[in-house]
């Protein structure tokens, strides 16, 4: 009895990943029994699955890794229906008695029990392969994640599954495509269509990376089970400056649409400073989707966000009536290929597929797990036949006249072409505190706890975070450019390099040669893409700025 009063107390300050840190003081503090007999912490050889850099002598006093909001900020900004959370105050959770509560935590626990002598990363029971674990529950936020809905949901569906990963796909990198084929030439779209087949592929191996263990549910989770704390955090990061330097491109995005329906705008500060059209909407539209970053409820942005499926169709097809209707024609002009821009365009295409940041919620939400590779599949085979029928349609009707955003070539005196212009301004307000969210919660989690009781504080920094993405769309407002630097350097790492370095990390010793090669072959195209897309858009973005 005295070692279980121990063992409780050590477990209670254990170490847990990715918001599971509450849920364990839920379990241990009310003394319950489980379904054998034996209490909750019972056995003291317990180890989480996913960190490598750890001593089992070690696990008292050791703070949950960061970020621990990830899981549930990325399930906001999908539009997710992930399982019923709680983001109750520790004081709260533990007078939480339930019947149903006790019942989850038991077998949340049971899940993670293993032997100090097994292995930090599991072998998958294949009876219980598909299993999808209890959600996350953060205890040290007590500011922003009690801000965040409660979606009282069940897991989602195949379809609802397909909606969700088409949804981050189709983004951003559609507006440009016909761009990026301007620039590669019409061979480029041979290019994007292998892009579509090895992200998918490296989605693939990232549910691959997930079955290896019961606890990884998130990319991070993946990159520490990989590398340690260290492959966890390098991860986060880049997957925060992505979603950061998305921000921007919403900004630029928004103010280059808007200024091509009033161009003649301006707005004088001081008599030797002014604003020109596209940088008075870059301020306009900062200031109206800031107080969205303020909202404590983003469920209604959540759900709107989902309509950018509908959004992209809506694109495809104004472009396509205009040019097909409306009598801008479609012209068989255009290079075969333009060595000398390719690396830019390759850019842009992993700018297009990069959606593998939410690919392990979206896995982790699904009733059938099993079904993800076929959610994928569609998902990625949907979004490279809009792409290509997009590309071509913007190519042959604008030839080399494309500008970065095929909605600024588009007539603005037909009814279509002011539908697709201001589908592009208003998808990006929905989403934009759904982008950023996560980003602020995640550097919140640094903030002394003294500090982060306040919830003026929290307004201030989001205020100063809005502020930096609208500087930066000012400092460099070349949308394709942009996109192209983002593709380059943050999407081959997250998209291409990463999720086979973590699967080869994870699942060593269990592949063969052919799976070998593969992962090499991939992380190679990914470092030459990576390094030559980034050289090129950092020169072009240097001359444009000069």
């Amino acid at each position: 009895m005295k070692l279980d009063e121990e063992f409780l107390h050590d477990r209670d300050h254990s170490f847990l990943t990715d918001d599971e840190e509450n849920q364990a003081d839920l379990a241990c503090s009310d003394d319950e029994h489980d379904g054998d007999g034996r209490r909750c912490g019972a056995n003291s050889d317990t180890s989480s699955p996913l960190s490598r850099n750890r001593s089992d002598n070690n696990l008292t006093d050791v703070p949950p890794p960061w970020p621990q909001s990830y899981r549930r900020s990325m399930d906001l900004m999908t539009g997710m229906t992930p399982p019923s959370v709680s983001f109750m105050p520790r004081s709260l959770s533990r007078r939480s008695g339930s019947s149903f509560h006790k019942k989850q935590q038991s077998s949340f626990f049971d899940s993670f029990s293993s032997s100090s002598s097994k292995p930090l990363i599991s072998q998958p029971d294949p009876d219980k392969e598909d299993t999808i674990l209890p959600p996350h529950f953060p205890s040290q936020l007590k500011l922003s994640l009690t801000d965040l809905p409660l979606p009282q949901s069940n897991l989602c569906s195949v379809s609802q599954s397909i909606l969700n990963g088409t949804n981050v796909l189709c983004g951003l990198g559609l507006i440009t495509m016909p761009y990026a084929i301007k620039e590669s030439g019409w061979l480029g779209l041979i290019i994007l269509s292998f892009f579509g087949v090895i992200t998918c592929y490296t989605g693939i191996l990232l549910k691959r990376c997930l079955e290896s263990s019961p606890g990884l549910q998130t990319y991070p989770d993946i990159g520490q089970a990989a590398f340690g704390i260290t492959g966890r955090c390098i991860i986060s990061i880049l997957l925060y400056i992505e979603l950061y330097a998305a921000c921007v491109e919403y900004i630029i995005m928004m103010s280059d649409n808007l200024s091509g329906l009033f161009p003649n705008v301006s707005l004088s500060i001081t008599p030797g400073l002014s604003l020109d059209s596209a940088q008075t909407f870059a301020v306009l539209t900062t200031i109206l989707v800031l107080p969205t970053v303020w909202l404590k409820d983003l469920s209604l942005l959540s759900y709107l966000s989902v309509g950018g499926v509908l959004a992209s169709v809506l694109l495809g097809l104004c472009l396509f009536w205009v040019g097909a209707v409306d009598g801008i024609g479609f012209h068989a002009t255009g290079k075969l290929m333009d060595f000398g821009n390719l690396p830019v365009a390759i850019g842009i295409f992993g700018f297009g597929y990069s959606g593998h940041s939410v690919f392990p919620n979206i896995y982790s939400s699904m009733k059938d797990p099993s079904k993800f590779p076929l959610v994928l599949v569609i998902c990625f085979g949907f979004c490279t036949v809009l792409y290509i029928a997009i590309a071509v349609c913007g190519y042959t009707m604008f030839g080399e006249a494309l500008q970065s955003q095929f909605t600024l070539n588009m007539p603005k005196h037909f009814l279509p072409s002011k539908i697709a212009v201001w589908t592009a301004i208003v998808t990006p307000m929905t989403k934009y505190a759904l982008t950023i969210t996560p980003i602020v919660l995640s550097l919140e989690e640094l903030i002394p706890m003294a500090k982060m009781r306040s919830h003026g504080v929290s307004i201030l920094f989001r205020t100063i975070l809005v502020i930096s993405t609208l500087v930066v769309a000012l400092s460099v407002p070349f949308f394709g450019i942009v996109a192209a630097l983002i593709g380059s350097f943050l999407a081959m790492l997250v998209a291409l390099i990463f999720p086979c370095l973590c699967y080869l990390s994870i699942l060593k010793g269990k592949l063969t040669n052919t799976q070998i090669g593969l992962c090499m072959f991939i992380i190679i195209f990914g470092l030459v893409s990576g390094c030559c897309g980034t050289y090129s858009a950092i020169s072009r973005l240097a001359y444009q700025m000069t």
